[in-house]
């Protein structure tokens, strides 16, 4: 007993939790971390092109960093920590170049996040693929080598990581790679991203069919390229413009473009329905600039959405909506239990803390009728090692002072998040 108690007031010891406190104006100027989705995908393509100089402006957040460790060192074992989009792309890489045998692991939390679906591809295209322990999941010992590549099918619903990292190799493969999705095809943008950053390096890719895409056998050619700023990372700031009492809040997010190839640039047309107005100080393509959020006035009094293409994005309106006192029913969800955490579940216990009590529909949507119990948190939001449970519950400060507990998980994908809700007047006290 006085072992477990001693243990207990470790693990407490080393609990962090925040509580915040939203400022009565809301007035900053944020300069946002860069695209983690394009940073990784840079990165890999980088490296398959041979390239000697790193992409410039890239995201300084725990995922791409694991990403320019393990490219940089390769060591005999690769611990990608909690970065999912590290173990699918790194899989892919290290199954097709010739750089020995590595194995590539993580987290607890990682070792039961499912990755079958990908290497059964990976080895039918010829791949060197071992479980070192549980089947299905990782760690794997992966003996790289070149692969034939050819035809593959696979399911169109799978996380888009899956495909985004088979498309990524394709142009290195003998054969290059015609990828048929079958049935329903979600996460579309995030594929698109991919193949949009493979064609600014040199690659021949595209769809040939509403569901075939074709990668050639032409190999990546090294070039400078600049990463824009995060569009998921500017959902944020649209949640507290969107949950702010101050008539005149104003937001200035630098580093977005115009025509964005992120998905989650969509947040814009989203939250224009919740009452936020985006205003681009210049609209030339592929150029950075600096967007301005303001309140338009008005907003929807329910809102329906299908995150299917944008599930990124799920937390933080359902946080939004919740605060806002908006019901809503969101669909295209399924993805959201092999993230971090289940997110779902995650979701409901959390937001039933707070009073709203949500409901989950077989396992891919969520719905909320709008009413509430009124209640003072006593007891801290949960992070579950999910950055965007830290990052969507904070804005909801606005509303009542809010706990968070391990709040360092931000680090995931945007590190200077509480710097920047300081730097905009926010209290947060540990």
């Amino acid at each position: 007993m006085t072992r477990i108690l001693l243990l207990f007031c470790i693990f407490a010891s080393i609990m962090t939790t925040y509580q915040i406190t939203g400022p009565k104006r809301l007035q900053t100027t944020v300069k946002l971390p860069a695209s983690k989705s394009i940073s990784n995908r840079a990165l890999i393509i980088h490296a398959l092109s041979g390239g000697t100089i790193l992409p410039e402006n890239l995201s300084d957040c725990d995922d791409t960093e694991v990403i320019i460790q393990a490219l940089q060192n390769m060591p005999e074992v690769i611990n990608i920590k909690a970065a999912g989009t590290a173990m699918r792309f790194m899989t892919a890489f290290l199954a097709t170049t010739e750089q020995g045998e590595h194995v590539i692991t993580g987290t607890e939390r990682m070792q039961h996040r499912p990755i079958k679906i990908l290497v059964d591809a990976l080895r039918r295209l010829g791949a060197d693929i071992r479980y070192e322990g549980e089947e299905g999941f990782p760690p794997l010992r992966i003996k790289g080598q070149t692969l034939e590549g050819g035809e593959l099918d696979v399911a169109g619903d799978i996380s888009s990581q899956y495909i985004s990292a088979l498309l990524m190799i394709g142009p290195v493969l003998k054969k290059g790679l015609t990828l048929r999705l079958n049935g329903e095809i979600i996460s579309r943008p995030y594929i698109d991203l991919t193949l949009w950053t493979m064609r600014e390096f040199g690659a021949d890719a595209e769809w040939i069919s509403m569901d075939t895409i074709k990668v050639e056998p032409k190999p990546y050619t090294q070039r400078p390229y600049f990463i824009e700023s995060d569009w998921s990372a500017a959902s944020y700031w649209y949640e507290m413009v969107a949950l702010s009492d101050d008539p005149e809040a104003e937001v200035k997010l630098e580093g977005l473009m115009d025509g964005s190839k992120q998905g989650d640039s969509s947040v814009r047309y989203i939250f224009s329905l919740l009452g936020v107005k985006t205003i681009f100080a210049s609209k030339t393509p592929g150029k950075p600039t600096t967007v301005t959020l303001t309140k338009s006035g008005h907003h929807v009094p329910r809102l329906e959405y299908d995150f299917v293409n944008v599930p990124d994005l799920a937390q933080t309106f359902v946080c939004a909506c919740c605060a806002m006192g908006l019901p809503f029913h969101f669909t295209g969800l399924q993805t959201l239990k092999i993230k971090e955490t289940d997110r779902i579940e995650a979701l409901k216990t959390e937001l039933a803390k707070l009073g709203y009590q949500i409901e989950s529909i077989n396992g891919c949507e969520l719905k909320w009728d709008g009413k509430s119990s009124p209640t003072t948190p006593q007891t801290p939001i949960d992070t579950y090692e999910d950055h965007r449970m830290a990052l969507a519950f904070a804005p909801l400060a606005f509303n009542m002072p809010i706990s968070i507990n391990n709040p360092q998980v931000v680090t995931k994908s945007y590190p200077h998040y509480w710097d920047d809700l300081k730097a905009a007047q926010f209290t947060i006290q540990e």
